[in-house]
């Protein structure tokens, strides 16, 4: 195992050699971020054409992909996915598989958005991780704490989130950040540098649960255009 520390803002993420690895060791002394490289053979590609999503996000369920009229190395590619979603599946994890040619914005007026181009953590109210890999299109993007801000610490967003909720700044309007996952989403900060989670490499990250002894990773969805290839990618 190694930690990878340069350039810096990836000094959370510890690189791993097998998914025994990724499975087994915990996070602990600051490290949010787990990641297993690879470079998968096989044509994800193919598997891409073939699915022929035209928009939004396309659930991929284990018969389709093995139905798929693929070539030699798209069969490859296609059993490397499958393979995948069963390890998560023994686990007792709940993968999903999707192609993505573009996810739904966040169109409501406020002054944070919450989709997934935003940096965000995941939260839960269990001790639970996220896992992910992109086999095709363009990979996640993570950012290190150091180089981030809570949106809603911003003095500026928290008093238009204030204006919003039209109360005091209490309890009462923490509730209401965290009902809204206002409190989740991150503004990186000058001279941020976000590191690309890769393709083909098989992550697992910290989320915010209570007593979770290090931080939440906090990442986000790459954006993307209409003229952008779609993107397979697991995730639990």
């Amino acid at each position: 195992m190694a930690l990878l520390s340069s350039p810096a803002n990836q000094s959370r993420v510890l690189q791993v050699r097998s998914f025994h690895e990724l499975v087994t060791t915990p996070m602990i002394d600051g490290v949010n971020a787990l990641c297993w490289e690879r470079k998968l053979p096989g044509n994800f590609q193919e598997l891409v054409s073939l699915l022929e999503v035209v928009e939004g996000i396309m659930p991929l369920d284990e018969e389709h992909l093995r139905n798929l009229p693929a070539s030699a190395l798209g069969r490859v590619a296609a059993n490397i996915m499958l393979d995948d979603l069963e390890r998560l599946q023994a686990l007792g994890l709940a993968p999903e598989l999707n192609c993505i040619h573009g996810y739904p914005r966040d169109e409501a007026e406020g002054p944070v958005a919450t989709d997934v181009f935003s940096f965000h953590v995941d939260s839960a109210p269990v001790r639970t991780d996220t896992w992910l890999c992109t086999y095709h299109g363009a990979a996640s993007e993570g950012l290190a704490h150091h180089e981030a801000q809570r949106k809603v610490d911003i003095p500026a967003t928290r008093q238009a989130l204030l204006a919003l909720y039209g109360g005091e700044d209490d309890p009462d309007f923490s509730a209401f950040l965290q009902d809204h996952c206002y409190d989740l989403h991150y503004e990186p900060r000058p001279g941020a540098q976000p590191f690309n989670f890769g393709q083909g490499n098989l992550w697992r990250i910290a989320t915010e649960w209570p007593g979770n002894p290090v931080p939440p990773c906090i990442h986000r969805a790459p954006f993307t255009t209409a003229a952008d290839p779609p993107r397979l990618l697991l995730i639990s």
